[in-house]
């Protein structure tokens, strides 16, 4: 079972509605959390800072929804984890360090991560040498404001980084924070062919966040839309006693038309395993 507070709600698919009425559709829906898409329309964060902070604690604060997981957008806008010229790597510190400050201010205890990409004119070792020093910076900043940094591996067509279980480990094993966590994104784990029992294992149940969604693996699609097996994946969270979020991470365009119903079926698909 998993309580009532773990299904999280997410806003990448609601990119043609306001932040009001985004939380306002998704409390409606049954949520009591959220991670927070910090793109436009939603939440304007640059390398400059962020833009309209009482707005956004306002909206927040009146959802009622807890704030479970802060992601800067990185896998569409410039900035990225791996950043190539000393003008993108500087930018895209900036970024990513006021997405932290902006978690603090918002008492949001997590940020997601990624390794980022290299390009394909150079050798991977130099573009995971920038990403691994982006991320060692980042998660030396965050520590002090209470922040920890959970790190997703991403689809091969993503990254030419970190794509798999194993290189996940790696890459924090040679990182070594104790702010710097695993957090797994189904859709990732099953193209590579890997289940949510080899994550658990692996990491000795330490995992600090879920993107939890159903795929063919493909696809960060509304439960019932794929092909995996819920039941079965909340058997695996029981096991390991996993009481973090489950984002419902929902990017298929077919979703954009009336995002309100993706999380309406999401959360009756999650319904009967709630406690």
């Amino acid at each position: 079972m998993i309580a009532s507070n773990q299904p999280s709600a997410m806003g990448i698919h609601y990119l043609y509605h306001s932040l009001e009425d985004m939380l306002n559709c998704q409390r409606r829906a049954g949520y009591e959390s959220m991670e927070l898409w910090c793109a436009a329309p939603h939440v304007l964060l640059t390398h400059q800072g962020v833009a309209e902070l009482p707005r956004l604690k306002s909206a927040i604060h009146a959802s009622g929804m807890t704030l479970r997981c802060l992601t800067p957008e990185n896998c569409t806008y410039p900035w990225q984890f791996a950043a190539k010229g000393e003008a993108l790597i500087a930018q895209s510190r900036q970024y990513f360090l006021h997405g932290i400050q902006l978690a603090s201010e918002l008492e949001c205890p997590l940020v997601a991560v990624n390794s980022g990409w290299g390009l394909a004119d150079e050798s991977r070792e130099e573009a995971m040498k920038r990403s691994l020093d982006m991320l060692l910076y980042l998660s030396q900043q965050a520590q002090p404001l209470g922040v920890t940094l959970v790190m997703e591996s991403l689809r091969p067509e993503e990254t030419n980084l970190v794509r798999t279980l194993a290189e996940t480990k790696a890459f924090l094993d040679t990182l070594d924070q104790p702010n710097l966590r695993p957090m797994i994104d189904t859709c990732a784990m099953a193209v590579a062919g890997e289940t949510l029992e080899d994550w658990f294992s692996a990491f000795h149940g330490d995992i600090a966040h879920l993107h939890f969604v159903d795929g063919t693996p493909y696809g960060h699609l509304c439960w019932g839309d794929g092909n995996r097996d819920l039941a079965a994946a909340i058997a695996v969270l029981a096991q390991y006693h996993y009481t973090g979020a489950l984002t419902q991470e929902i990017t298929d365009g077919r979703y954009y038309d009336d995002p309100a119903a993706a999380d309406r079926q999401n959360i009756e698909a999650l319904r009967p395993y709630m406690a």
